[in-house]
């Protein structure tokens, strides 16, 4: 009886320790060692002669997307960004962190592969390769099939101190990943393709077969296309487009076809002093709404895009929908302006803009969206735009050059508001406190009121002055023009001390 119950307990104990959720994590999970962990900080490179910076410190730390470097650098390096991948489909992640060196003079960005060493349970750097890029604000650093192998590959883009549009992909060694005696072998990866040039680089992505999205088949490899100054014509738009392709046999991207497009024949004096006024010159220039234009010429009145420097918004319209997006910082290019962008409720989700000048009334423009996310099916960006003032028949946004602020309390059936001289409005209804920002302005032979809450919502009135006193019609401002919405004015008096 005594044995009986002791083989009872002795299985009973078995059983606890082999279902016991603890026991099981134990025995499943591996927690990685790692010798140090360093938050990812950007520091933004001082701006050059010609290139005009916002500070971005009032939006957080930008490209902080929680991924933490795996090691320590040396003194003086400053890491850019991170991306963490598995390359070799091992049961350890490996990383890539794209640094600068703040001792150089040059101020290149390198990338440096970080792996895992199963023998010291520890991350060590064990390749550092230079990148064409120098300012830290315009990189982005991600993974794509480019050959369509299923090999990954590392697209390193930016822009270079000339104002140059950069483009560096490298290519994941694959018997690097297999091989027992890695010393004898070369990188880890394989440099495929460097690109620099003073117009836009954009990776044609081609559709690929099902059969490749089931694993079953090789899809088509990507080709790069690169625009930039045509050398040998007069007109200073007059570009060309080269076209890489890749060479299987070299393992690398090669000129395949090089094709001249002509420019508009413009005013150059007046070009070159648009081009030439840097960053900031080009930003008063496109200041204000622009309408897409589709391929056929005509004004699409439903897509267009405001451009806010001084508010340092970016502003996506497309039907009844709009993103607003910070504007984070710019650099001045051979044709106009480089812009990176966040947007203002989705802080992940990001977009880059190359924006060339076509016309004293028209823009090219490219835009660059983050590859990790893609939210619902928006709109195709990239398109020549016409700027709305030029646009016969098109109604025009107003373009604020000096906010129009007050200092003043009024009450009315709202409640009790007040506009402060800082641009700042409180408006007090009950128990019910509302803040945010407010701006008058002036919208043709309107006067004009936007109030924009704390949670970015938006409300536009038609301000019509009563003696000291406001009527305020709530509208709406849409490609048809200012749209009543047929809401009972609403009456604010003014405070006499005020």
């Amino acid at each position: 009886m005594i044995t009986l119950v002791f083989f009872l307990a002795a299985a009973a104990v078995v059983v606890l320790l082999v279902f016991s959720p603890n026991t099981l994590r134990l025995t499943t999970s591996v927690e990685k060692p790692r010798e140090i962990k360093q938050t990812r900080i950007i520091e933004r490179s001082e701006a050059s002669s010609d290139e005009e910076i916002y500070d971005d410190t009032d939006a957080g730390v930008v490209y902080n997307d929680g991924v933490s470097a795996h090691i320590l650098l040396e003194n003086g390096e400053i890491v850019v960004k991170a991306l963490n991948e598995n390359f070799d489909a091992d049961i350890q992640e490996e990383q890539l962190l794209a640094y600068q060196n703040r001792m150089e003079n040059d101020r290149r960005i390198y990338i440096t592969y970080v792996d895992f060493d199963e023998t010291e349970k520890v991350y060590k750097r064990v390749w550092d390769a230079e990148t064409l890029v120098t300012r830290p604000g315009t990189l982005e650093l991600y993974t794509l099939d480019m050959i369509g192998d299923r090999i990954p590959c590392v697209i390193v883009s930016g822009m270079n101190g000339n104002g140059e549009h950069t483009l560096t992909v490298f290519r994941w060694n694959d018997t690097w990943g297999s091989a027992f005696l890695r010393e004898e072998l070369e990188a880890p990866f394989d440099t495929l393709v460097e690109i620099q040039i003073d117009g836009a680089i954009t990776i044609q992505h081609t559709e690929r077969t099902q059969a490749y999205q089931l694993g079953l088949s090789n899809g088509k490899d990507f080709s790069i296309s690169a625009y930039g100054r045509d050398a040998d014509s007069l007109n200073i738009l007059d570009q060309v487009e080269i076209i890489y392709t890749y060479n299987a046999e070299e393992n690398r991207y090669e000129q395949s076809r090089l094709t001249r497009i002509p420019g508009k024949q413009v005013e150059e004096r007046r070009i070159r002093e648009i081009l030439s006024g840097g960053a900031r010159g080009f930003e008063n220039f496109i200041t204000g709404l622009w309408y897409f234009v589709r391929p056929d010429g005509t004004i699409d009145g439903r897509q267009y895009i405001y451009f806010d420097p001084p508010n340092k918004e970016v502003i996506f319209y497309t039907d009844e929908t709009q993103q607003v997006f910070h504007w984070q910082n710019s650099g001045a290019t051979r044709y106009g302006l480089y812009i990176s962008t966040q947007n203002i409720s989705v802080q992940t989700l990001r977009r880059s803009l190359d924006i060339a000048l076509e016309s004293l009334e028209s823009i090219q423009v490219k835009v660059f969206e983050d590859v990790k996310l893609k939210i619902g099916n928006d709109a195709g960006w990239d398109g020549s735009y016409r700027k709305a003032a030029a646009i016969a028949g098109e109604p025009s946004l107003p373009v604020q050059t000096i906010p129009a602020h007050i200092n003043a309390v009024y009450n009315g059936i709202i409640g009790n508001i007040h506009f402060s001289a800082d641009g700042l409005y409180v408006l007090t209804s009950g128990e019910t406190v509302q803040k945010g920002r407010y701006s008058f302005y002036r919208l043709d032979a309107l006067n004009m009121l936007e109030l924009r809450q704390e949670n970015e919502h938006r409300e536009t009135y038609i301000v019509n002055y009563l003696e000291g006193n406001l009527s305020l019609q709530r509208v709406r401002i849409g490609s048809n023009g200012v749209q009543d919405l047929h809401e009972p004015a609403i009456l604010l008096s003014i405070e006499e001390n005020s």
